[in-house]
């Protein structure tokens, strides 16, 4: 095939590679796809493009880039393998939306700050979408997001249709009232409000990170990575002790743990590492 033999190849050759592939005469695998099947590698190809980009890392973020336009592409061959839409037509409608909603920028509009873009922006998408009310901007808010990064956009939308807490104060006054009501439902064993109250409670923790500009799923995310280093640590300080963590007690576990977390804080683990 003459594609094989390209110095340089462009968006269009990877349609062609795509259409290739799915040819009679292609690829067992890939002529068989639909948009069901490959909806996962879809989100998975994103979030390693994410991944790149937590790690500034330019060579891998281009090759992570290059597999979600496969993605793509790969709906868009699809398409148009049905007569409904192709790439140019992808291309004409968020070209489109972006001059719509950039009137600051392509028309007559004046926004010198980033509020007033965002606020021009979720007026004219309300508009373009026959929304009246807030709630039916935030029901328009995917369901398949994160939670906590759903949280954070749902309560974007209130704030900016009038709805929102006074201030700080007031969210750790909510934080608190729904933790101690997720203590008495376990103090009374009440098990049926659990899953209800303690989403209640993260709700408004996501609503704290909001106040504090911070990203709550991004928060979560180095917690995590925290969570990974300081076991690592109690792993190592229980070797040292001649303790196989597995048969750890509580309290020992629990004052170790106590021990790396003041060390870290400190910067002693650090030190103690490098």
């Amino acid at each position: 095939m003459e594609i094989k033999n390209k110095e340089h190849y462009n968006v269009y050759d990877l349609v062609e590679v795509v259409k290739i592939l799915r040819s009679p005469d292609g690829c067992p695998w890939d002529k068989v796809q639909t948009h069901q099947t490959i909806r996962n590698d879809f989100i998975e190809e994103v979030y390693e493009a994410a991944e790149a980009i937590d790690n500034d890392d330019t060579e891998h973020l281009r090759e992570e880039l290059g597999d979600v336009l496969l993605q793509v592409v790969f709906h868009s061959v699809i398409e148009t393998e049905q007569g409904r839409f192709d790439l140019d037509d992808v291309a004409d409608e968020v070209c489109r939306k972006m001059i719509l909603r950039h009137p600051h920028v392509f028309g007559e509009v004046k926004a010198d700050t980033t509020e007033e873009v965002l606020k021009n922006w979720d007026k004219i998408k309300m508009d373009t979408k026959s929304q009246t009310k807030p709630s039916e901007a935030m029901e328009s808010v995917s369901k398949t997001l994160p939670s906590l990064m759903r949280s954070q956009k749902l309560q974007k939308k209130a704030s900016r249709a009038g709805f929102d807490y006074a201030d700080i104060d007031a969210v750790f006054d909510d934080v608190g009232r729904n933790l101690e009501t997720l203590r008495n439902n376990v103090r009374y064993k009440e098990s049926s409000e659990y899953e209800k109250n303690l989403g209640r409670l993260l709700f408004s923790l996501a609503a704290a990170s909001r106040f504090l500009n911070i990203n709550s799923e991004q928060s979560l995310y180095y917690a995590c990575d925290d969570f990974i280093k300081q076991f690592q640590v109690l792993e190592t300080q229980a070797a040292q002790k001649g303790i196989d963590i597995q048969d750890l007690d509580a309290q020992t576990s629990d004052r170790l743990w106590n021990e790396i977390s003041k060390k870290e804080k400190t910067g002693g683990t650090k030190n103690e590492q490098s």
